[in-house]
């Protein structure tokens, strides 16, 4: 599934990490779910999605004034991080943004804007041997205001020297295009785990009605 890119001459590429250009939030959610068990925090899979480009310690917070809970953020925060982590040997790529990466790479500068922490995106561009292909990576403990403030992608355009008009953001969830969209940057959807298999059903499906027999003579 190709990349549909905008129009223009892009001198930057903004990539969000999880769900953009790793095929990680399966794996966060099933670290998520282990982690909340333990304080019988409801955590549902519809919530989970919704809430992409969230950082770890406004889940955990924004979920114990939602539940009444008193569980400790930053101790969850690192327990679930380590929880991810050992899951990082079943890791997957986006095939249509790693495709684009391997072949861009060297024309212009590309960055990582994430809401995890630096060290939860460098394992997991490291898992998949990518990590020498950005030149700078923002991670959630480099700025204040988490997406959909423009925050994150305004400082990765300053690291690389360009001005915010001439990147280009890849993005997986709606809070990150518009934290994109703040900072005046074009933006590319990059379909979720879940919008790439309905899209592919919605795709077999369609080449399956379009090969029925005709019951015209």
């Amino acid at each position: 599934m190709k990349l549909q890119l905008p129009a223009g001459d892009f001198r930057a590429y903004l990539f969000d990490c999880d769900g953009t250009i790793v095929d990680s939030m399966p794996l966060h959610y099933i670290a998520w779910k282990t982690a909340f068990a333990e304080w019988h925090c409801p955590f549902p899979e519809d919530l989970f999605y919704s809430w992409g480009g969230k950082p770890t310690r406004e889940i955990i917070a924004t979920l114990n004034e939602m539940h009444g809970l008193a569980m400790p953020v930053e101790a969850l925060a690192e327990h679930k991080e380590e929880l991810y982590f050992e899951l990082l040997p079943q890791l997957k790529a986006i095939p249509e943004v790693v495709e684009l990466i391997e072949a861009e790479h060297g024309r212009i500068p590309f960055a990582v804007v994430s809401g995890g922490r630096r060290i939860s995106v460098t394992r997991a561009l490291s898992a998949l041997h990518l990590m020498d292909k950005f030149e700078t990576i923002v991670g959630s403990e480099d700025y204040v205001n988490s997406k959909p403030a423009p925050d994150g992608f305004l400082l990765a355009a300053e690291r690389l020297g360009v001005a915010p008009a001439d990147c280009l953001a890849f993005e997986d969830t709606d809070l990150g295009i518009q934290a994109a969209t703040a900072a005046g940057m074009a933006t590319v959807k990059v379909l979720s785990t879940r919008e790439r298999i309905w899209a592919r059903i919605e795709q077999l499906q369609s080449v399956s009605t379009t090969a029925q027999p005709s019951d015209k003579p």
